[in-house]
């Protein structure tokens, strides 16, 4: 009995997000009615499916992190994550971008939500380009870092790696910016180059911030082997910096999940209980994913996520020019993510053999 309930038990780690979305879709249903219980549980299913990639690539970053800076992940983090992006981030977006008050925003959206979701909407160029470039970022990022030893789709990935340079996914990401800023479709090319452009920034900044931190970390452990003693400074900062990292990134993935939710629903409540309790089951998938070493045994799960990443990113940018509904990107993933553990599991038996 016991057993169950250890700190790797995937009842434990899953205990709490089935708990509270039980809790979530009654109260749901007793308040708002079962056609709305209905809609809850389509967005928590649509964010839980379509955030595993981001579960993945959480996953080995939480990874590197230690104990009490994995708790921090699964406990500030996802306050950050349901009320901070799924009901703080869509205000602050419209306060923004139609000059209104906190308190008229949110009496906008609890009294005029297609007005809101309206507003919403009118932010989407910046939100896109922001989320759009930030992605791309982290996409060539992988596939340009020439010190991976493993390799999935080899004619992809091997020139990708051969003309990889420290920073040369930064530069063709700007390259990319410039681009869609001057094509004569882009009928916001001020809001695409700034919002792009703190995407690039905000990824240099702290993904770099967490490689120092994070060698840092790694040389005060060689020093201290032998000598007992270990800077805590360097913990501390390589954590927080992966910590701020994380959430970051998980903000790039929920960017457009937040305005696409209003093709389902016009009522923020239930968006953000739906979009927000799948935010948990994402969380508790990222720590099934460290404690089981899933990325140890599905050796192109990894890659898979990158790949799915990288058509987010580019239909987040596509989103510039023409509506393309979240799904497709989801089932996209979907694919790639299968087609990706089928191959691990390939090689895998090949290895036995």
């Amino acid at each position: 009995m016991n057993s169950l309930f250890a700190r790797r038990s995937p009842l434990r780690i899953f205990l709490i997000s089935a708990l509270l979305t039980i809790a979530s879709l009654l109260a749901v249903w007793s308040y708002l009615g079962f056609s709305a219980m209905l809609v809850a549980l389509m967005l928590m299913v649509i964010e839980i499916t379509f955030s595993f990639d981001n579960a993945i690539i959480n996953a080995r970053v939480l990874n590197t992190m230690s104990p009490f800076w994995q708790k921090m992940f699964v406990t500030v983090g996802i306050l950050i994550a349901v009320f901070g992006m799924r009901v703080v981030f869509p205000i602050l977006i419209v306060m923004f971008s139609a000059g209104l008050s906190w308190g008229d925003v949110v009496h906008l959206a609890l009294q005029d939500p297609d007005a809101y979701a309206k507003a919403l909407h009118g932010a989407h160029p910046s939100i896109a380009s922001f989320g759009g470039m930030f992605l791309l970022m982290l996409t060539l990022h992988f596939f340009f870092d020439n010190s991976r030893t493993i390799q999935w789709l080899g004619p992809i990935e091997r020139p990708l790696q051969v003309i990889g340079r420290k920073w040369l996914h930064a530069v063709v990401s700007f390259f990319v910016l410039v681009i869609l800023m001057v094509l004569p479709l882009n009928h916001h090319p001020q809001e695409t180059l700034f919002a792009g452009l703190a995407g690039i920034v905000t990824y240099v900044l702290i993904h770099g911030a967490s490689e120092v931190f994070t060698k840092q970390r790694e040389n005060s452990l060689k020093k201290a082997k032998g000598k007992g003693k270990l800077s805590g400074k360097h913990l501390a900062l390589a954590g927080l910096s992966s910590f701020i990292y994380l959430e970051v990134l998980d903000a790039s993935f929920s960017l457009d999940g937040v305005i696409g939710a209003f093709a389902v629903t016009k009522d923020v409540t239930l968006i953000a209980i739906g979009l927000g309790i799948g935010a948990l089951w994402v969380r508790s998938l990222t720590l099934y994913l460290v404690h089981h070493k899933v990325l140890d045994v599905y050796r192109y799960l990894e890659h898979g996520a990158h790949y799915v990443i990288g058509i987010l990113a580019c239909t987040l940018l596509a989103g510039l020019f023409y509506e393309i509904p979240e799904a497709v990107a989801g089932l996209i993933g979907i694919v790639v993510i299968t087609f990706s553990i089928t191959s691990s599991i390939a090689y895998n038996k090949l290895e036995l053999k």
